[in-house]
Order: C-alpha cells, then structure tokens, then sequence
C-alpha cells in the first residue's frame, strides 16, 4: 500500500541522514498516516480513508462532506 494521503496527496520525502564524519546514507521522511473511519452523510456510509495529520484538520475545517465531494471532483474512487 503506498503512504500517500488521500486528501493532501502528501508523499514520503527523500534525501540523506548525514552523520558527525558526514558519511551519508539514504532515508525517507514518510507523511503521518492515520486510518480514520468518517461518516459521509451525502453517501449514505461510512468511508475509511487513510489520512495525514494535515489531511485530519482539513477535513475538521472544511466538512467531510465539501472533501469528499473535491476529490470525487479530481476522480478518486471511494
């Protein structure tokens, strides 16, 4: 399953851990995924999206309803 946020679109991020001699090895900075379950009233059920901490908020701030309708907008399915 890919860690993507399926309201921000929010992506791991690459790049190097540098040590104190400054040798450098690859590593990822994955987003804060959450599994939450929301009850979408103009569908009818409940959906389970699996979200990033800023993707929570947005969906506080905004309404999951005015979410789900933007994405169903952009082509992700449910």
């Amino acid at each position: 399953m890919s860690s993507t946020c399926r309201v921000t679109g929010a992506r791991p991020g690459f790049g190097n851990n540098v040590s104190h001699s400054h040798r450098r090895t690859r590593r990822r900075w994955d987003p804060n995924l959450q599994r939450k379950r929301y009850w979408v009233p103009s569908l009818g059920r409940n959906l389970t999206l699996r979200v990033s901490a800023r993707g929570i908020k947005e969906i506080d701030r905004n309404g999951i309803d005015v979410v789900v309708a933007r994405l169903a907008r952009e082509g992700v399915r449910f």
